[in-house]
C-alpha cells in the first residue's frame, strides 16, 4: 500500500544541505515526492511510497543532515499523488 505524507520540519534546517540529503535518502529508499525550503525557515516535503520506507524517512527527518538541528517534524497524511521521482524544489 502506498502511503503519502506531508512533512514540515523546523529548526536549523536551511543552509545546512537538508534538502539535498533528504533527496539522497528518499532515492535510496525508493520514495517519490519533493522537498523545498519555505519562507518561514522551515523545510516542507511530500513523500510517498511503501509504508515501511515512508516511516523510515520520517525517522531520518527527525535528525536530518549532519549540520541540521531539527526542532520538530509535523505530519499530515493525504492521498497518493503518484509522483514520478523525488526532486529538490527551490
Amino acid at each position: 500500500m502506498i502511503k503519502h505524507l506531508k512533512l514540515r520540519i523546523t529548526g536549523r534546517v536551511q543552509g545546512v544541505g537538508f534538502r539535498y540529503h533528504t533527496r539522497r535518502k528518499a532515492v535510496f529508499l525508493g520514495l517519490k515526492g519533493f522537498v523545498e525550503n519555505r519562507p518561514d525557515g522551515s523545510v516542507y516535503a511530500e513523500i510517498e511510497g511503501p509504508s515501511e520506507q515512508v516511516d523510515e524517512m520520517v525517522q531520518w527527518c527527525r535528525t536530518g543532515s549532519p549540520m541540521a538541528q531539527v526542532g520538530n517534524v509535523t505530519m499530515e497524511e493525504g492521498p497518493p499523488v503518484q509522483y514520478e521521482d523525488f526532486e529538490v524544489r527551490r
